[in-house]
């Protein structure tokens, strides 16, 4: 069933199953969470989740600040679109691509890393962090936790810096906030992409792939309406790569990196 939730479309199947796939399956984004809170044994799981997820050179260039202080929640909350949710989580992970470390082992040992400044680098950072964080959703979902993704922690990502005490050559990249999930909340499983939309054989073919769009912008639809939200995903997609204007001030993040010693040149 949760294949049929996952493409919105009843003849979808799979022949394959394992538990590590049903979790992936069902996996929706939590914004409202109950009391119970994280346990100290918890984060230290989803930490280890994290540390297992591939890094490329073993660069390991990433750093997580797991917040749990009210107020700190709120101001981080009001910083990244005033966005409840994050108050309300037990416990919200900051996660951070860090070159700062490799930095000051370059430092201690008298030696540079002029690679650090290309944006390959930065590049690299930032997809690392986002496969520990991967992981760590997973992990979290496996015992009983929720979760939800909060790119919205980049709309102010000096001020977060400070909020944090961020050393330069850091940059907090999104956020993660991880709480049991109410069930009452009004929320399902997102439907995606059909499979044909996305994947392709041997040869990128784009005209085949987007034949499947509207279809696809039918069954978004109606989940949108079943929970009260507006548009389809090709209007949804339109609108927010519309401008700078969408972007939430996130326009400026390039030159906001190499403020932060992050120069990606």
């Amino acid at each position: 069933m949760s294949v049929v939730a996952r493409y919105g479309d009843p003849a979808a199947s799979l022949t394959v199953a394992s538990e590590v796939l049903a979790l992936q399956l069902a996996r929706r984004s939590v914004r409202r969470f109950g009391d119970r809170p994280v346990t100290e044994e918890e984060l230290a799981a989803l930490v280890a989740a994290a540390q297992s997820a591939p890094t490329s050179s073993n660069l390991q260039p990433w750093s997580v600040v797991a917040v749990r202080d009210p107020d700190r929640k709120d101001r981080l909350a009001e910083l990244a679109g005033r966005q409840a949710f994050i108050s309300q989580a037990p416990l919200f992970l900051i996660w951070v691509a860090d070159l700062s470390r490799a930095r000051r082992l370059a430092r201690r040992s008298g030696t540079e890393v002029v690679a650090a400044d290309y944006l390959e680098t930065t590049i690299i950072g930032f997809v690392d962090t986002a496969l520990a964080a991967q992981n760590t959703v997973l992990a979290a979902e496996s015992l009983g936790l929720g979760s939800v993704f909060v790119g919205a922690i980049r709309n102010h990502p000096e001020a977060v810096a400070a909020e944090l005490g961020l050393p330069p050559h850091t940059v907090a990249a999104f956020g993660l906030a991880v709480g049991t999930p109410d069930a009452t909340e009004p929320a399902g499983v997102k439907p995606r992409l059909p499979q044909a939309a996305v994947l392709h054989r041997e040869r990128f073919d784009a005209a085949a792939a987007d034949t499947h769009i509207a279809a696809y912008d039918e069954r978004l639809s109606t989940y949108n309406t079943r929970y009260g939200l507006p548009g389809n995903w090709s209007d949804r997609v339109l609108a927010r790569l519309r401008g700078p204007e969408s972007m939430a001030g996130r326009h400026t993040l390039r030159q906001t990196l190499e403020r932060l010693g992050l120069p990606s040149r």
